[in-house]
């Protein structure tokens, strides 16, 4: 279209018919069309390619919830936090079975560790509780009450949980502390963070407790991302209490100041400790050894030792405080005493 309008324009400027102005005119006005005309086009590919992405994010983002609310379910209150597996079965994939008619009762007050290699079942025993999953049989029962008769938002506010690596967004102390509960006042979060041992570290910050933590808490420490974990589940104050390898990153000096807070926190709750360092839960009040799926101890530390069995061979063999890591497929009862 270029070379046949430059073309036509000099046969008429050759001929007399169109004068130089015209010529110039006549071409540059046909080039700078022809141009938009091919801007355009390519326009028009960027907004179907643009529909197309933006169709592709909603189907994504409305996929519907694996795990929903019953139409009558109900905001039952755990006063006294016992919790029951009865015959329970579960599996991430059809065919690899995790639990097979798991039965276990954890009374009120109780204080229950779990140990056992990695992917023994601890982990899953825990998302089970806090619902992430549904099993495909069977019941998990709180204070009487199968949690699946219960609305989600009623049992997550019942139960405080303290990860590995807690989640920390980038606000302010004051507000990751308040995201325990968020009617607290700054009293109560302070008062919390002084019983979590974390007020100190952060009256010694520029700004205290209105310092931005950075992206998951970046500019804190491992013990001191901990402390901000334990301040929250003090303001929460739900009466079931889950620690999921809390400490097993910390140094021992802090792990022992931590774990003297926790003991605090542990108070007159129900508290479920998943640990691979054994020493941090040889004074509860029970131990559940795990292996592939299965519960096959259970009973207090100085039994199990005495016992002579799967978390005897277990405490033996545990170096610097971790158990080590699963070898050769063994199981747990497979280990050797020496």
């Amino acid at each position: 279209m270029k070379v046949g309008t430059l073309y036509y324009s000099l046969s008429l400027w050759n001929q007399g018919a169109i004068t130089a102005a015209d010529f110039v005119v006549a071409t540059s006005l046909s080039l700078l069309i022809i141009s938009e005309a091919r801007n355009l086009s390519r326009r028009f590919l960027e907004i179907f390619e643009h529909i197309g992405n933006i169709a592709n994010g909603v189907l994504t983002i409305i996929q519907p919830h694996e795990l929903i609310d019953q139409d009558e379910a109900i905001a039952h209150s755990i006063t006294q936090g016992k919790i029951e597996f009865r015959l329970v079965n579960f599996s991430y994939l059809e065919g690899k079975q995790v639990f097979q008619n798991l039965s276990v009762t954890i009374q009120s007050g109780q204080r229950v560790g779990l140990v056992g290699f990695s992917g023994s079942g601890k982990s899953t025993f825990v998302n089970l509780i806090l619902r992430v999953f549904d099993p495909q049989s069977g019941q998990i029962i709180i204070d009487g009450v199968d949690i699946r008769d219960m609305t989600q938002e009623a049992l997550h506010a019942q139960i405080s949980l303290i990860p590995q690596d807690p989640s920390l967004f980038h606000r302010t102390l004051m507000e990751n502390i308040r995201y325990g509960r968020l009617d607290a006042t700054d009293e109560e979060v302070i008062k919390a963070a002084r019983k979590a041992h974390a007020h100190d570290f952060i009256a010694q910050i520029k700004e205290g407790y209105h310092s931005l933590v950075g992206e998951r808490g970046v500019k804190l420490s491992g013990g001191q991302r901990q402390r901000i974990a334990i301040a929250r589940v003090i303001l929460k104050d739900a009466p079931i209490l889950i620690l999921d390898e809390a400490t097993s990153s910390l140094d021992s000096i802090t792990e022992k100041a931590i774990q003297d807070t926790l003991d605090l926190v542990m108070n007159e709750k129900t508290v479920i400790v998943v640990a691979h360092r054994l020493s941090t839960i040889a004074h509860l009040d029970r131990i559940l050894v795990f292996d592939q799926g299965r519960v096959i101890e259970d009973g207090t530390h100085s039994q199990l030792l005495a016992s002579g069995g799967a978390y005897y061979k277990l405490w033996k063999m545990q170096a610097g405080g971790f158990l080590p890591v699963k070898a050769n497929n063994q199981n747990v009862s497979e280990l050797p005493t020496r």
